[in-house]
């Protein structure tokens, strides 16, 4: 790659035109070059609490890690993988037995979880990691591929090859998810590695955009606007006009030459 390219990120929530208050949360740790986008759920408030505590304990983690890579880390590397990985992956682990240590002792948080979907930009490319059905894309060259696979029922009967088009527009468990942070004290985390070229966007998001918002119409909006901060903000109002059931985050981040 010639010279390092720069990277620019602009990140955005809102509520939704059908929730009274907002489970999500993102974070943009430049310093660290990661990027989060949690979604989370449970009754009384508890989505809050889980999204939150996803996005402050891997914060730590990394800042812990920084700071001291020798650190003692709670879980075995994976050998099959290198330092940088093994990280993202150990921050996140952390993160969900955190949210099931909580939700276990307290009653009120029983049934507490979060998706996740995260980016990390190393030296020379991204790690993106994902629980959940939170997910990550990237335009490049006027053209979308998403990055991760969503980890809920609608997904797993799709890949069984059993669902047409319209079974799939009618599957009444949509927002059912197989696999989230907080659900059990060990959970499975995806990553994949990713090399960003200049002009490149990566757009991580909560199913509240990926829902209601296609994957033509996110591609025509990141593809037509040229400020990054507009561009978070259109795709929320598409969203939204789209109906906005659910909260809708976005976090986006473009590399540069």
């Amino acid at each position: 790659m010639a010279g390092p390219l720069r990277i620019e990120v602009a990140g955005e929530t809102n509520v939704g035109m059908k929730r009274n208050h907002n489970e999500d949360n993102f974070s943009v740790i430049e310093e660290n070059g990661l990027y989060i986008v949690a979604d989370g759920m449970g009754g009384h408030a508890s989505g809050e609490v889980a999204s939150q505590m996803a996005v402050e304990s891997l914060k730590e983690f990394f800042a812990a890690t920084q700071q001291d890579p020798e650190r003692t880390w709670p879980y075995k590397m994976d050998r099959s993988k290198g330092y940088e990985e093994n990280r993202l992956i150990t921050g996140i682990k952390l993160a969900n037995l955190r949210i099931y240590e909580s939700a276990q002792r307290d009653a009120g948080r029983k049934g507490m979880g979060t998706t996740l979907v995260t980016m990390f930009a190393v030296e020379d490319g991204v790690y993106v990691a994902h629980v959940g059905d939170s997910r990550g894309y990237r335009v490049r060259e006027g053209k979308i591929e998403q990055l991760t696979e969503d980890h809920s029922l609608l997904n797993d009967y799709i890949k069984m090859k059993r669902l047409t088009a319209e079974e799939i527009a009618n599957f009444p468990h949509k927002n059912v998810i197989v696999r989230a942070l907080g659900m059990k004290d060990t959970v499975k985390v995806d990553t994949r590695y990713d090399q960003p070229r200049a002009g490149d966007v990566y757009l991580l998001c909560s199913d509240g955009l990926s829902g209601p918002v296609t994957d033509e119409m996110m591609l025509e909006i990141c593809t037509t606007t040229d400020d990054l901060k507009a561009m978070a903000t259109r795709l929320i109002e598409k969203a939204n006009a789209n109906g906005g059931p659910d909260n809708i985050t976005v976090v986006l981040a473009r590399w540069l030459s």
